[in-house]
């Protein structure tokens, strides 16, 4: 690039993304004099799915604003809670992020996971058609201009994971009513009708059992439930006062 000469102050949430010598509270970027400040901001690598918003000059300008030169841009991280307007809220999770997905499941977030990989051109189109907001820790993912809407997920630790998207997104929690293998609505089972489902030592031992209406899978309070349920009650504490 040999054009116009920007400053550039991105957000100290939003350093993270860019190489060091671009982590500066304000950066100059030689432009092209055509690309517009959305890719401006992407090839600084910041995805604008973590964009809250761009101020040039001190005033609000959308991303398609082609920059010119000595202008002052500040890039806003995006707001917390974000709101993501146009459909409920309800996640797709890339094939990276299957704990976070069963995690969520759990506390009865509406969480589409592709246990295969798909493919990013798929992954982005789902999203569209679906309506769902995109969670991932691929930066190129993010970027597809497909994408109906999507998340970076800043951790790789799945505990850290859980906090920043019910932290970002404020989603209801309702544990223990979905899924966790396949993400379908979970309704109280009887015992006799799901008896054959059963090892002996299950049929013996418990009598409270709840059934998935999309895949049949059988859940009962089994060896894992407490370990299962301090991750609820974590999540319970910190955001169940969370509504949309």
């Amino acid at each position: 690039m040999n054009g116009p000469e920007i400053d550039v102050s991105l957000a100290p949430e939003l350093r993270m993304f860019a190489v060091p010598e671009r982590r500066r509270e304000r950066t100059a970027v030689v432009t092209d004099g055509a690309s517009t400040l959305g890719h401006v901001i992407e090839s600084l690598g910041v995805p604008l799915t973590e964009v809250g918003g761009v101020l040039v000059d001190g005033r609000d300008t959308p991303v398609s604003h082609v920059p010119r030169a000595g202008e002052w841009v500040e890039v806003r991280a995006v707001a917390r809670p974000q709101r993501v307007p146009g459909a409920p809220l309800r996640f797709l999770l890339d094939v990276h992020l299957g704990t976070l997905a069963r995690r969520l499941r759990l506390l009865g977030v509406d969480a589409a996971y592709e246990s295969e990989d798909i493919g990013d051109p798929a992954l982005a189109a789902l999203s569209a058609a679906q309506r769902r907001v995109l969670l991932s820790r691929d930066r190129g993912l993010l970027r597809r201009r497909e994408l109906w809407a999507g998340a970076y997920v800043y951790s790789d630790r799945p505990d850290d994971q859980l906090r920043d998207v019910l932290g970002r997104f404020a989603p209801v929690l309702a544990p223990w009513t979905r899924c966790t293998a396949c993400n379908g609505p979970l309704e109280d089972a009887d015992k006799d009708a799901v008896r054959e489902r059963l090892e002996h030592g299950t049929r013996r031992t418990y009598d409270v059992f709840a059934q998935c209406t999309a895949c049949e899978r059988v859940y009962w309070r089994g060896a894992h439930h407490a370990r299962l349920e301090a991750i609820v009650q974590r999540a319970l504490g910190e955001f169940g006062a969370a509504a949309r």
